[in-house]
């Protein structure tokens, strides 16, 4: 059972706790991995994102371009490290790009 919170009680707390008490940090994790991968790689890549979707701990991202999927592979430990920094916590571990 949830403890209860008080009336005093801030709604990021509040919304925090349904978040726990519902287990749905998975469906916000892969809503928020979506948006930072947009955020973080700017219009250029995001233009031949095709889906980003995240499984488990990995992050599966599908472009386009087999020349920008190259690129991007040279820097996979880079992005690893970008799209965790930005959500604050360890959420990413891998990333496969197809």
């Amino acid at each position: 059972m949830a403890k209860r919170l008080n009336n005093e009680s801030t709604i990021g707390a509040v919304l925090q706790q349904i978040i726990q008490v519902n287990k749905l940090q998975p469906g916000m994790d892969q809503i928020d991995v979506k948006e930072a991968w947009e955020n973080l790689m700017g219009n250029g890549v995001k233009t031949y994102t095709r889906n980003v979707v995240l499984k488990g701990s990995t992050l599966y991202v599908e472009l386009g371009s087999a020349v920008l999927r190259e690129e991007l592979s040279h820097g996979k430990s880079k992005i690893v490290k970008m799209i965790n920094e930005e959500l604050g916590r360890e959420v990413v571990k891998d990333v496969v790009l197809r």
